[in-house]
């Protein structure tokens, strides 16, 4: 996880510090740009999931998804809103959605669509005003959150 220097109790118990996002932003660098090339032609090839299309921490159980899992909806929001990571992570959705004759498993793999489900639910539930989310669950889940996120984020989530 990045080091966070500074005394944290001037952050808000709400939101995340301001340099949480900041392993997105470096992971992104390296790999963004392949990452979409990769989804636009409909088939994910390098592994990148986690800080590209990022789901919840207490989802995962490898030290990567540990390391770039969202701890909850204050980051999720934050990410959503950050001027680069927002941006990309709808340019990714729909290069997914562009891929809507195809099953989410045929784009990401097994494993990958599950984490893909995953991150719709996370920002489906924070989201204001961009559809992308829930187009994606109806088109690649037939409308269906990720219970366990749903169960994770707690009950105002449904």
């Amino acid at each position: 996880m990045a080091a966070h220097t500074g005394n944290t109790a001037l952050h808000s118990p709400e939101g995340p510090p301001p340099s949480s996002l900041d392993r997105f932003v470096r992971a992104q660098e390296r790999d963004y740009a392949q990452a979409l090339a990769e989804l636009k032609a409909g088939r994910k090839r390098t592994h990148w999931i986690w800080y590209i299309l990022p789901q919840l921490r207490d989802l995962g159980r490898s030290p990567m998804a540990r390391e770039y899992g969202i701890e909850g909806r204050a980051e999720a929001a934050a990410y959503l809103a950050h001027p680069v990571l927002g941006p990309r992570l709808v340019s990714c959705v729909h290069a997914i959605l562009g891929q809507a004759d195809r099953s989410a498993v045929e784009i990401l793999g097994e494993v990958d669509a599950m984490k893909f489900r995953s991150c719709l639910t996370l920002f489906h539930v924070v989201a204001r005003g961009e559809a992308c989310f829930a187009n994606a669950l109806q088109v690649f889940y037939d409308g269906k959150p990720d219970a366990e996120t749903l169960r994770l984020l707690g009950p105002s989530a449904g």
